[in-house]
């Protein structure tokens, strides 16, 4: 069987942004009640939500908030060239407990090396997911998440383009030091 024939794509149903949203709220709200209740690690003022759905090249993109993460979920609209590690398959995986962190799989993106973790449910079917944050303790409510990613972005984006700014001089400093070194004294 060739990788792409293990995997599980979402049911059709789930083809409109608006029903994919609304299944993995449900589905989240779903393991808090019966999966995860009790436990400690949990922040219960914050709720299960989806926001940010989009199309990146071959996947459906979202993020979703829920007590215990904040993470990136990746659905494939059709089967990934990544091969899925034994005991994933879908008849494997049907009756299995829930895993917040499937194996940890490479795949690209944008054309960048990428990691994720593989991820299983009857409805969804595969899916990728990217913690971004596992610990929601500090958080008053989702809007606080969110602001904190947010600034999260900024900063990133602003280290990003400072490094394009510096990146040049950065390498000719370094050249001129290290062939200073080479040079014999005079």
């Amino acid at each position: 069987m060739t990788p792409e024939a293990a995997w599980r794509l979402c049911s059709e149903e789930l083809d409109e942004e608006q029903a994919l949203s609304a299944a993995v709220i449900a589905i989240h709200e779903r393991l808090l009640r019966e999966t995860l209740a009790g436990d400690p690690m949990l922040n219960l003022a914050l709720p299960v939500e989806v926001r940010a759905l989009r199309r990146v090249e071959d996947w459906r993109v979202l993020l979703v908030l829920t007590p215990w993460m904040l993470a990136r979920l990746l659905f494939p609209d059709r089967p990934p060239p990544l091969a899925l590690p034994e005991g994933w398959s879908a008849a494997e995986r049907a009756d299995a407990e829930y895993l917040v962190l499937g194996p940890r799989l490479g795949f690209a993106l944008f054309g960048q090396s990428q990691q994720a973790h593989l991820g299983y449910h009857d409805r969804l079917g595969h899916y990728l997911l990217q913690p971004l944050c596992l610990n929601m303790e500090p958080y008053r409510d989702a809007d606080a998440v969110f602001e904190h990613w947010s600034e999260v972005i900024r900063v990133r984006d602003e280290n990003m383009e400072a490094a394009r700014r510096d990146c040049p001089m950065q390498k000719e400093i370094s050249r001129r030091e290290l062939f200073r070194r080479l040079k014999p004294e005079r």
